[in-house]
């Protein structure tokens, strides 16, 4: 029997949190879901066996910096980017939307796309709806994400809506992009992008065109940006629910731990953010406790490991003081071993809170979680 193309189940739920599963033929994502970012063809600091082994289901490839480096046409010809970089599961590419606004020098944005210079050489190019869908294809993405302008935190409200139109309109050119390609039929799914920043009026409009198009999935996109988590978690008080309800809700860039179970009650199934790869590389360890700097004098002698409940690799084998060692010494395997850990404490989060919901305890889990990492911060 051959694997759909794309299909998601719910299989539990618990007030606006749900569990279950997306289906596609590279294998099963189960929901809620975090998404390691692969920005360049590599989680960084991480083999994909190790990102395998800690239960990730799918990785998050870069549209904006492999386009750039190595080419996407590189890649076609070296038979994927799943081959390319040795990950055989699913891949989510974003559609470098956001890198073009938030990482180019010299952006011109028009109907037609962005107009931007590399940030590696200062090379001019032209991205567009359909060259993204483009891009994405010769990458060979599983979920492929429609081409939006991500509306800049403090915005008017007239700025919020002239772009969110403008991210609808390039919606239903990467609808027809994709649909056009022969490289995308009855392969990958297709994601539609909210925006509308905090307005609730702005991101119901969004949503209904969104609707009319007509998408596999929908992520709520432009938060995030430094709003914060109260005004985040007030858009998400309503946004997800403007979304079908038997479709994927995916939050784009988020985030910390207790930023995603926040979501999760608000109806959210997938995640993606940096943190904790980019935090790993700086010596920050997330725990079930909150988070702690390695760094800091108090573990140089510290025999314990980075965390009790953990049951990660490195925290069966090495200690906080060997892992502090290695850190302030700027050894690669500081970096290596502490993304290792933020990963592997990432997807454990994931899979418990999957449990909880399929056992119709998550809203206390929420409210336990709640606490032992905000006692962590505040201490």
């Amino acid at each position: 029997m051959s694997l759909p193309r794309f299909s998601f189940s719910i299989s539990a739920t618990d007030s606006k949190a749900r569990t279950g599963a997306i289906a596609m033929r590279r294998g099963e994502i189960r929901t809620p879901a975090f998404m390691p970012v692969g920005t360049a063809a590599t989680v960084k600091a991480m083999r994909p066996a190790e990102v395998r082994a800690s239960g990730a289901d799918i990785i998050l490839g870069n549209t904006y910096h492999l386009m750039l480096r190595p080419g996407a046409e590189r890649i076609d010809r070296l038979g994927g980017l799943h081959d390319f970089m040795g990950w055989p599961h699913p891949i989510l590419t974003d559609s470098g939307g956001y890198q073009v606004m938030s990482l180019s020098a010299l952006t011109k944005m028009s109907e037609e796309g962005v107009a931007f210079a590399s940030h590696i050489d200062g090379s001019r190019h032209l991205l567009t709806p359909e060259r993204s869908m483009e891009i994405q294809r010769l990458l060979g993405s599983d979920i492929v994400m429609a081409f939006d302008e991500c509306t800049k935190n403090g915005a008017t409200r007239d700025e919020a809506a002239a772009s969110m139109e403008r991210s609808m309109r390039w919606a239903k050119r990467s609808r027809d992009g994709f649909d056009s390609s022969e490289g995308h039929a009855g392969r990958a799914a297709l994601f539609g992008i909210q925006q509308g920043a905090l307005d609730e009026g702005l991101r119901r409009i969004s949503a209904e065109k969104l609707l009319d198009i007509g998408f596999d999935g929908y992520a709520v996109g432009g938060l995030a940006v430094g709003e914060g988590q109260e005004a985040m978690f007030a858009t998400l008080d309503f946004a997800p629910d403007m979304l079908p309800i038997d479709k994927p809700r995916y939050l784009m860039g988020v985030g910390k731990p207790d930023d995603i179970v926040g979501a999760v009650e608000r109806g959210i199934d997938m995640f993606d953010c940096v943190l904790p790869t980019r935090s790993g590389r700086n010596g920050q360890a997330f725990t079930w406790n909150g988070p702690l700097n390695i760094r800091n004098s108090r573990f140089a002698e510290d025999k314990a490991p980075l965390d009790e409940q953990c049951g990660c690799p490195v925290c069966a084998t090495w200690s906080r003081a060997y892992l502090h060692h290695l850190v302030k010494a700027g050894e690669i395997l500081g970096a290596m071993l502490m993304t290792q850990h933020n990963i592997s404490f990432y997807q454990s989060l994931m899979a418990t809170i999957r449990d909880s919901i399929a056992q119709g305890r998550f809203t206390a889990f929420a409210s336990e979680f709640r606490a032992a990492y905000r006692k962590a911060k505040d201490a």
